[in-house]
């Protein structure tokens, strides 16, 4: 399968997190892969937060992943550090392969390494097959989210 390198993401591989994004039910009704201008702007600004990884997997040169951990420090749990783990899309052509497995392994250790104590996700409702797949990974189904939009 080649070699795979999990890496920063960069203004190069904007166009093909983008297409991963989009390439989905969910994705497809709320991605613009055709105006690429808000992503970049959204990868400078979290370039420059030192709290935000957004990270793409290559695969001998293709970008075939991509995910997003954000480290929030906090007052609750005694101070607690957490991750949150967001965005997570692997390419078509590698679904199945393991690397969604490697991936959130990559995610959890990141989130140790950065001193959290609790990794937290979010998958939308509809999406069974990613919710039997964070279980399999030993993620249980805590809360119940709500979401506002401004």
């Amino acid at each position: 399968m080649g070699d795979l390198e999990i890496r920063p993401a960069t203004a190069d591989d904007i166009p093909a997190i983008v297409a991963m994004l989009a390439d989905d039910p969910l994705g497809a009704q709320r991605e613009s892969p055709d105006d690429l201008t808000p992503y970049l702007s959204a990868l400078e600004r979290l370039s420059r937060d030192p709290h935000q990884f957004l990270v793409v997997a290559d695969r001998d040169g293709q970008v075939v992943g991509t995910l997003q951990l954000t480290i929030i420090p906090g007052l609750s749990r005694k101070g607690a550090t957490r991750s949150i783990i967001e965005a997570v899309r692997i390419h078509a052509d590698e679904r199945g392969s393991g690397l969604g497995t490697q991936f959130i392994e990559w995610a959890v250790e990141e989130s140790r390494r950065q001193g959290c104590s609790l990794v937290q996700l979010t998958s939308d409702a509809s999406r069974t097959d990613a919710h039997r797949f964070y279980e399999r990974l030993g993620f249980t189904a805590s809360h119940v989210g709500f979401k506002l939009a401004l």
